[in-house]
């Protein structure tokens, strides 16, 4: 078993060991993983973030000790970028990395990894659960607003409605799953929507009763959420209305206050 790190903006994540195998996630510079199995072209890997598993490309990751693996992933509160888009500077190359990225031993101008220093000149966020502040929540989720809606992403450049409640947490210093249904076991039920506050989470179900989309809750009966893009709609206890079309987009199946 080896351990790896991700070093370029995002690596995607495939169903299956294949090129055009279907991308079920993004993992985003500085996301560490275990390596379960590995053949000639691909590795099938496990993130120490959310525990998800992907196949990635071997010619897109570097790995590390098992020394440098314990200090990223032990750490308390993790550096993460809040900018939209900014450079590492490693090895006397740069790397441009996205929103929500991780920056591994990081003291707020210089960082290391496996003993290469670098450097980030953008801002940060310093991310933990005992600095959580739910009234960070709404404005971290406006930094993606209008990114397009894309399956398997975690960027601001293409994202799924799961990767945006993720993000937003994750950047606040709290661990939520990768996918919807998952996201959903966690936290406290709330009964109605006028009890939900800004920054809880709204799930919704398909015919079948499945979980399919979740957004974030924002003042005024209105919800964030990746769908086309992420946008803004009017909530009530049916679901999510689009004004465009005049219609329910999604049907309500349940509210979730997670911290």
């Amino acid at each position: 078993m080896s351990l790896g790190i991700c070093l370029l903006s995002q690596i995607p994540g495939r169903a299956e060991p294949d090129d055009r195998a279907e991308i079920v996630t993004q993992i985003l510079f500085g996301e560490s993983f275990i390596v379960l199995k590995k053949n000639k072209k691909w590795s099938y890997v496990q993130l120490t973030y959310d525990n998800y598993k992907c196949w990635i490309c071997n010619k897109q990751y570097k790995i590390i000790s098992n020394q440098e693996f314990d200090n990223i992933t032990g750490a308390e509160q993790i550096a993460c970028t809040s900018d939209l888009m900014g450079f590492v500077r490693i090895e006397n190359t740069s790397i441009p990395i996205v929103l929500g990225s991780t920056l591994p031993n990081f003291d707020g101008e210089k960082g290391s990894i496996d003993n290469m220093e670098y450097t980030y000149d953008g801002s940060i966020i310093m991310a933990s659960k005992k600095s959580f502040n739910k009234q960070n929540i709404v404005p971290t989720a406006f930094k993606y607003l209008n990114a397009p809606y894309l399956w398997g992403g975690r960027s601001p450049f293409a994202i799924d409605c799961s990767g945006l409640t993720q993000m937003v947490y994750k950047m606040n210093g709290i661990k939520l799953p990768r996918d919807a249904k998952d996201q959903a076991k966690v936290g406290e039920s709330l009964s109605f929507v006028e009890e939900a506050q800004p920054g809880d989470l709204a799930f919704f179900d398909n015919q079948d009763g499945e979980i399919v989309h979740v957004g974030i809750i924002l003042e005024g009966n209105r919800i964030i959420h990746a769908s086309g893009k992420v946008r803004i709609d009017q909530i009530d206890h049916q679901g999510i209305f689009n004004q465009e079309i005049k219609d329910y987009s999604h049907k309500l199946r349940l509210l979730k206050k997670v911290v």
